[in-house]
């Protein structure tokens, strides 16, 4: 591949899919920022990446934040040189814009229950900040970087992109938006040398989705058996399983026609129609 050397800013690093990308274009040979918030998160993946040979920087960095973003550039630029592969994995929901039942129901209003007219706008405008903006001002902060040198951008869609979940109104839009602003900004690049995709996982268990899927004694919730009742491979997606298309998104040699696009990888949930 043709991924040594490269210098690879990751936000959201700390996660746990992102911590999985991380790992993965180490071992590829990329030296990798980790941009995090959560510095002690990100700080573990270093180390992670670090006993096994790989070169990392930990940086604690708010996405939503310019001048955050500016001082971690510069603590790249000065630790690996300029970025040639930015991934932007930072992201989530927040419990304010969650329903608590999938169908609007006669007196919901009154009873004791989150309904869609109880969703907080502050919840929405987290959610739509962090997908949407956390998207486009790390882009705008290292895209230039890139500009003529075969630069590549990964954005993290997901299936709410292609058709809303139920319950989650604002992350489905948020990610709605991800994959279309992937392809405004795989065409307004498209002659500078720069490529744009995404990749919209299926169903991974993280610490964020946990809770939604399984009970505290770790059975499936009713939920979890409605996702692996329209993933035709019936099961959850391992975070290794998004390390290949990762890869071949990010190697030009592999991919350099490749721009503008959103791929799934969930295990035929996309695919499937339900009957």
């Amino acid at each position: 591949m043709s991924l040594k050397n490269k210098t690879a800013v990751i936000t959201g690093a700390g996660g746990v899919l992102c911590s999985v990308f991380a790992k993965a274009l180490a071992e590829a040979g990329c030296k990798v920022a980790l941009l995090d918030i959560n510095a002690q998160a990100a700080g573990r993946v270093e180390a992670e990446i670090k006993s096994a040979g790989g070169q990392a920087l930990a940086i604690q960095c708010d996405v939503l934040e310019k001048d955050s973003l500016t001082a971690a550039r510069e603590q790249v630029h000065a630790a690996f040189g300029k970025c040639d592969l930015l991934l932007n994995g930072a992201g989530g929901n927040s419990p304010k814009c969650t329903t608590a039942k999938e169908y609007y129901e006669d007196g919901d209003i009154a009873a004791d229950t989150v309904s869609f007219f109880d969703l907080e706008k502050s919840g929405f405008d987290f959610v739509f900040s962090l997908n949407l903006m956390g998207t486009l001002l790390p882009t705008q902060t290292f895209a230039g970087d890139m500009l003529g040198r075969e630069g590549v951008i990964i954005n993290i869609s997901s299936m709410n992109a292609f058709t809303p979940l139920t319950k989650i109104p604002a992350y489905s839009a948020a990610k709605a938006a991800v994959s279309n602003f992937t392809q405004w900004l795989a065409v307004h690049f498209a002659a500078s040398g720069l490529r744009v995709n995404a990749i919209a996982p299926g169903f991974f268990v993280t610490q964020q989705n946990y809770a939604l899927l399984f009970n505290d004694d770790g059975t499936p919730t009713a939920r979890s058996d409605k996702i692996l009742a329209a993933t035709p491979m019936g099961r959850y997606g391992k975070p290794e399983e998004l390390a290949g298309t990762l890869l071949w998104l990010l190697d030009s040699e592999q991919s350099g026609f490749v721009t503008g696009t959103v791929i799934p990888v969930d295990g035929g949930f996309s695919a499937y129609s339900g009957v």
